[in-house]
């Protein structure tokens, strides 16, 4: 999967001279390393939908219990669809769900934690938060989350700061146009750097530092989509689908985590300043380091 997406920001000499293709390809491997890639996955999500239409032939499991890839299997089946869902079809969507969900999901995560761990009165604002809303539960489900405010703005700024996808998907104009002086023809492709939108000191004051504040005010402002000052999902028609997914999934787990855990970082002494947050960017936008933090359970009672 980390190979998968180290090749889809990487820029080929022949996008840039496409009469060259064939030569290219052989010289600098891309074309090699697609194909290899491209067996492998096929393999993986091979596995993936024979052991779902092997249960599904063992009637292990019925319509209340379904997933992801057992609805496209059984919508396949049924086959009342104006355009045939074929086989190639189900593996993209999969493949949709590993490469753009669970991967910029997973990164958001360890960003989110590292700047609480960095910043510690956000860390304890949002816990406070969190416990005060649910002292007395034991679990925690999605419709909870709905008054958690301060931690839908430390969910919004970690986007901020650390867009999953700094270079947005690209997009190709319908029609001639100029921006900042510069004239894009028609039918060009265009990439949108959101991380340098994100980070810009004449939209957003002091760009570079995490301050969740930054979105407190009428309806929590800005709006995914609708500001293009603010792109973590992109905008317009073509944002990203799984948008209210992602926000509804990473702030439940978030909202877990704090309020069944405190966190420490491992080494004793160390200043919480002195976390490491070096970004690499290999089509998402992850750390470069993993981040090691030790999970404190709040409860010692409750087994973790």
């Amino acid at each position: 999967m980390k190979e998968t997406i180290k090749l889809l920001p990487m820029l080929r000499v022949v996008d840039l001279f496409p009469s060259l293709s064939s030569l290219v390809s052989l010289l600098d491997g891309s074309r090699f390393k697609m194909k290899r890639l491209r067996r492998e996955m096929d393999l993986v999500l091979d596995d993936i939908i024979a052991e779902h239409q092997a249960r599904q032939n063992a009637g292990v499991k019925n319509e209340t219990e379904e997933d992801l890839v057992d609805v496209l299997l059984r919508i396949q089946q049924k086959g009342d669809l104006q355009i045939p869902l074929t086989m190639d079809n189900v593996k993209a969507v999969i493949l949709d769900m590993l490469v753009a969900a669970t991967e910029t999901t997973s990164n958001t995560m360890c960003w989110v934690m590292s700047e609480l761990m960095r910043n510690p009165e956000a860390m304890r604002d949002v816990q406070l938060e969190v416990r005060k809303a649910f002292e007395g539960n034991k679990n925690i489900e999605e419709t909870d989350n709905r008054n958690l405010h301060y931690l839908h703005r430390v969910v919004k700024e970690t986007l901020r700061v650390h867009p999953p996808l700094p270079l947005l998907l690209p997009r190709t104009s319908n029609e001639a146009t100029e921006m900042l002086g510069y004239t894009i023809p028609a039918g060009v492709r265009v990439v949108v750097n959101a991380w340098a939108i994100a980070r810009d000191p004449t939209i957003w004051d002091q760009p570079e530092t995490f301050r969740p504040d930054r979105f407190k005010g009428v309806a929590e402002q800005p709006k995914f989509g609708n500001n293009y000052d603010y792109m973590p999902f992109g905008a317009g028609r073509r944002m990203c689908p799984g948008m209210t997914f992602a926000l509804a999934g990473m702030e439940l787990f978030l909202a877990l985590l704090l309020f069944h855990f405190d966190w420490e970082i491992p080494r004793h002494g160390s200043a919480p300043q002195e976390l490491d947050m070096e970004e690499e960017f290999d089509g998402t936008l992850r750390r470069k380091r993993d981040l090691c933090l030790v999970a404190v359970p709040r409860d010692a009672s409750c087994g973790y």
